[in-house]
């Protein structure tokens, strides 16, 4: 039905307010109806300064040295650093990322994100509806259908003309309702004083009074389902609208209709006013974010991949129960860009199609989790902490030692040497933590001293469940740190991503009451299964003994929440070669590290928090691959603690780690003639993905 016909019906003059269309109408109708209000500036602020391309507002050395861990920065607290204003300027790093939503802005491209949690998917995404111009943006009024109750109109204007047409609509029907009320008290004086005056009968006039009172109020009902309903208002939209529809079920995300449980007698709410808007409506001409994309369900996900595909959606009522499942509206314009994000198992469940949605019509990119460490960057992570002071409100400002120490932390925490960790999220914790601490403390300033004292509290679950381990295994007397054992060795593993615990390994070989094997417990995974049968070519080359009639028992000692990766295997391949030699093997030495069938240790993850881990045990040699060298990045109250053994070969593990000279030097000579020498530096020296457990 059109707009200008149900406005004459009702006697609503709004030829200035409404446009003389349906369902789709844009701002062409009303070429002035934008406000000016430096919306041109918008155009003009620079798409390309996103936050890694803004220098960071602050004194900086002219010869800055490359060892300076603020990048030059020349202050004494935060409150010296200038915080930019717009958040796209606040963006730190994944340059890519950057790139691509830069372009998708630009060309109204969809994105998804792939990436750990923190590393900045939900703050791009806001920028991202922060670069779109606002000129565009519209309301969307949804009007009765005198036609058809359950198929109400649905009507697009530029966006702030909604509120004055729908009070054009109010306005008329108030002025409508005092004319009906004073009509009706002029007829119910006339009814009872013709009763009263002329007939003598006031009882029958109080009646027809009354009858006449409901008639009127029964009539009134019908000019309400008149005035629209406006379901997406952005009047005061001062930039594109951002939708965060993480986790919304399929009314919040798709638009819902409510349920009337007066649906006759005149007492029912018009279908139209019962109408709800989703995210996928209210983030028309702006962005709609949906994280963890893989946890909405499939037929959520089908709908999705219809509003994009159209660029219009229909609300209609989601529950088949309810009456409003019997109202379907015109479509609704669903002209957003999208931005998914997720982890990796984020693609596992995802609908194909709508990811084929995604990356037909946008990009696909995946978030770094480190960057690299320059002055530059260190300079912009002085500016996080400036940012995350000003954005908690709360928080004293940073000393310029503190926010070393933050720097220091995001080395560590990157696992890479030369490089800053990107999982600013987790980074920020820190810096309110410790702002928290100095708080408490009424001091005027965060200090290195809080922020060392911060590194304690808020240390992950893993964390304080791998500190608990070792210091229930101590009192148990489960973790040996000196003297020698056969077929014992201690391993180190990590617990979720930041911390590191001791894993005693113990290998025993027994006679074979049939074909010999290799039996490992310890509730192991898939690739830690596959890491000990490479480790059991070795040890059948390595033995002079036929051990076709012996098995080969491997435990991980307590293991109670399973072993994932192969960074053990140079641990069980000791054991195993300890208990078949009857050698005992160091008890104040810990080691990781892959091995390749040819004897090769290769390069894992999680080093530093392994060799800490060591060092809590109170083990005083660690041994890691020679290639993790570069990644050790452990704590200095450590590094007294603990000496590192890198190395190459099996070959350099035995050496170091078994007892007795002559059986030793015997074993370790027999097992470089087998298996060969090691690889050269520069042939393991490159990056790994490991899953370091």
């Amino acid at each position: 039905m059109d707009t200008d016909e149900n406005s004459s019906e009702e006697g609503v003059d709004i030829s200035e307010e409404t446009p003389d269309s349906s369902a789709g109408a844009d701002e062409e109708v009303f070429p002035d109806s934008a406000p000016d209000d430096g919306t041109d500036d918008v155009d003009e602020r620079t798409i390309d300064d996103l936050g890694s391309d803004v220098e960071v507002t602050a004194d900086v050395a002219d010869d800055v040295d490359e060892d300076d861990l603020l990048g030059g920065l020349q202050i004494d607290s935060t409150s010296e650093i200038e915080v930019p204003d717009r958040l796209v300027d606040q963006v730190i790093g994944q340059e890519h990322a950057r790139d691509v939503v830069m372009k998708a802005a630009k060309q109204r491209r969809h994105v998804m994100m792939i990436g750990s949690p923190g590393t900045g998917k939900s703050m791009l995404a806001k920028a991202m509806s922060e670069l779109l111009p606002k000129e565009e943006l519209q309301d969307v009024l949804v009007y009765h259908n005198p036609n058809d109750g359950n198929n109400p109109k649905v009507r697009t204007v530029p966006g702030g003309k909604g509120e004055q047409i729908v009070e054009a609509h109010k306005e008329e029907a108030r002025k409508r309702n005092q004319m009906r009320s004073f009509l009706m008290w002029i007829i119910i004086a006339i009814v009872l004083g013709y009763s009263l005056i002329i007939a003598g009968q006031i009882l029958l006039g109080i009646l027809a009074a009354g009858v006449i009172y409901l008639a009127f109020r029964y009539g009134s009902r019908g000019g309400d389902a008149m005035i629209p309903n406006l379901i997406v208002n952005n009047a005061d939209g001062a930039a594109a609208p951002f939708q965060d529809a993480t986790g919304a079920h399929a009314g919040a995300l798709l638009g819902d209709v409510r349920h009337d449980p007066f649906q006759s007698g005149g007492m029912e709410t018009p279908s139209h006013d019962r109408v709800e808007p989703g995210a996928i409506h209210k983030a028309n001409k702006g962005v709609l974010f949906i994280d963890e994309i893989n946890t909405l369900d499939i037929r959520s996900q089908q709908h999705l991949m219809t509003a994009i595909q159209e660029g219009e959606f229909s609300i209609t009522g989601q529950s088949e129960r309810s009456s409003g499942a019997m109202v379907q509206t015109e479509p609704v314009p669903t002209d957003f860009i999208m931005i998914a994000a997720g982890n990796l198992d984020a693609m596992e469940n995802m609908h194909p199609a709508l990811r084929s949605r995604i990356k037909g019509y946008g990009y696909e990119v995946y978030m770094d989790d480190t960057i690299e460490d320059t002055p530059e960057m260190r300079r912009k992570y002085a500016r996080f902490v400036a940012q995350e002071v000003k954005k908690d409100g709360r928080l004293p400002e940073y000393s310029a030692e503190a926010i070393e120490e933050v720097i220091l932390e995001a080395r560590r925490r990157a696992g890479r040497k030369g490089h800053l960790t990107l999982e600013l999220r987790n980074l920020g914790g820190l810096v309110r933590v410790s702002g928290d601490i100095a708080r408490a403390e009424d001091a005027d300033v965060v200090t290195r001293a809080h922020v060392l004292q911060a590194k304690g509290r808020s240390r992950s679950i893993e964390q304080q469940l791998a500190d608990d381990y070792i210091e229930r295994r101590k009192d148990y007397e489960l973790q040996v740190a000196d003297g020698y054992q056969v077929g014992r060795v201690n391993g180190l593993a990590v617990m979720g991503e930041d911390s590191g615990i001791m894993m005693p390994v113990m290998a025993e070989v027994t006679p074979s009451q049939g074909p010999g094997e290799v039996i490992a417990t310890g509730k192991l995974q898939e690739i830690a299964m596959e890491a000990v049968q490479n480790v059991s070519a070795i040890i059948k080359k390595f033995s002079d003994e036929d051990i076709s009639q012996k098995d080969i028992h491997i435990q991980f000692v307590q293991s109670y929440e399973g072993v994932e990766g192969d960074s053990a295997s140079v641990t069980v391949a000791t054991a195993v070669i300890s208990a078949l030699e009857n050698v005992g093997v160091d008890q104040s030495l810990a080691m990781t590290g892959s091995l390749s069938v040819r004897g090769d240790v290769l390069p894992v993850g999680g080093v530093t928090h392994k060799i800490e881990a060591a060092a809590k045990s109170g083990c005083s040699k660690v041994i890691i691959p020679q290639s993790n060298m570069q990644d050790v990045m452990i704590e200095e109250e450590y590094e007294e603690m603990v000496e590192i053994i890198p190395v190459s070969h099996i070959s350099e593990v035995l050496d170091v780690a078994l007892e007795g000279e002559p059986e030793k030097d015997s074993l370790v000579d027999r097992l470089k003639s087998i298996t060969g020498s090691a690889f050269t530096q520069e042939q393991v020296s490159g990056p790994s993905s490991p899953s370091p457990q």
